[in-house]
């Protein structure tokens, strides 16, 4: 049976969890200790093969199986946003052998929305490190009526809901994001969510919905056609590959940023010296060039941290998000 969802319980509540309640796992009993990996490793991703993440997350893979001799296997389980991957948390032995690709959506957005969930991320996850960032952009079609961001901000006051903007789907990360702004700005716009990128952006491009947020890897090309034009890069400073896009604060907007993240976490209950091993494994993982490389020809900036500032990150995230569900701009399920 799944359990109540913690936006059931109080934000101070959820935060003292965060804060240290987590156990980093059991310890081993004496003489107890064996070699870890003993066998294929696990990591379950709630993404399609082929995606962003899912690639960052292949080359982690590879560079753990050649330190561990050991197979690494990459399962992607993905739809809900993570709810049908994280449903299994539970099922899987505390050993260290299955790892999961978290995000904002699994970790921070998917407790606040539903009322039940077949996982809890306080109680029934590990956390081992950040993985990587992304940086939305904001985006209008080519042919759009507005030229720069303070533009339509003032149009969405103007005339509450007349602007739109595309999602890929209630609480995902651009819709989280873009009502983040919202909220900053003291605007309501309209958000029209889509269940695929292709046909989310063909609707921005004709101008039937305002504007979305992604990343610019994802529509490099279709800029460099005039498809879609950049208005503002949500964060505190230009993008090195692209100095010629402002930032939303130099475009006269409210300086949000918009860095959706991974992480890499594990089952409650793994042993203390397998989880420590994890933690040090992934880390000179992500340290090679191999991973780097990978990651920005995806898009992504690789950001290790310790568990303790992946818990932060949550936190933060938390506070964040909370206003936006309760006053009702992204609505609960």
């Amino acid at each position: 049976m799944a359990r109540p969802g913690l936006r059931r319980r109080s934000l101070l509540t959820v935060l003292a969890a965060w804060a240290g309640a987590i156990s980093p796992g059991r310890p081993l009993a004496a003489g107890a200790a064996a070699p870890f990996p003993s066998r294929a490793v696990r990591v379950v991703v709630p993404y399609s093969v082929g995606v962003g993440p899912d690639v960052v997350v292949r080359s982690v893979a590879e560079r753990l199986a050649l330190q561990w001799n050991q197979p690494v296997v990459v399962d992607n389980k993905p739809g809900a946003s993570g709810i049908v991957a994280f449903g299994e948390v539970r099922q899987v032995a505390a050993d260290g052998h299955t790892l999961f690709l978290a995000d904002t959506a699994t970790l921070v957005v998917n407790p606040l929305l539903h009322a039940s969930l077949p996982y809890d991320p306080v109680r029934d996850l590990i956390p081992l490190t950040l993985l990587f960032r992304a940086t939305f952009v904001l985006w209008v079609g080519g042919a759009s009526r507005f030229r720069g961001i303070a533009e339509l901000l003032d149009a969405a006051r103007r005339a509450p809901g007349s602007v739109s903007y595309a999602t890929l789907g209630n609480g995902h990360a651009s819709h989280v994001a873009v009502e983040t702004l919202a909220r900053a700005a003291g605007v309501r716009m309209l958000h029209v969510p889509f269940k695929d990128a292709g046909a989310m952006l063909a609707a921005v491009i004709a101008s039937e919905v305002d504007f979305t947020a992604i990343g610019i890897h994802t529509v490099a090309g279709l800029m460099a056609s005039g498809r879609l034009r950049p208005l503002a890069v949500a964060a505190k400073t230009r993008l090195a590959s692209h100095l010629e896009i402002a930032t939303l604060a130099e475009a006269g907007a409210p300086p949000v940023e918009m860095h959706p993240w991974a992480a890499l976490v594990t089952v409650a209950g793994t042993p203390a010296p397998v989880v420590a091993q994890l933690q040090r494994d992934i880390a000179a993982a992500l340290a090679t060039p191999e991973v780097r490389g990978r990651a920005d020809q995806a898009g992504f900036e690789i950001t290790p941290s310790t568990p303790e500032a992946l818990r932060e990150r949550m936190r933060s995230d938390l506070v964040l998000y909370t206003p936006l569900i309760d006053e009702g701009r992204i609505a609960r399920l």
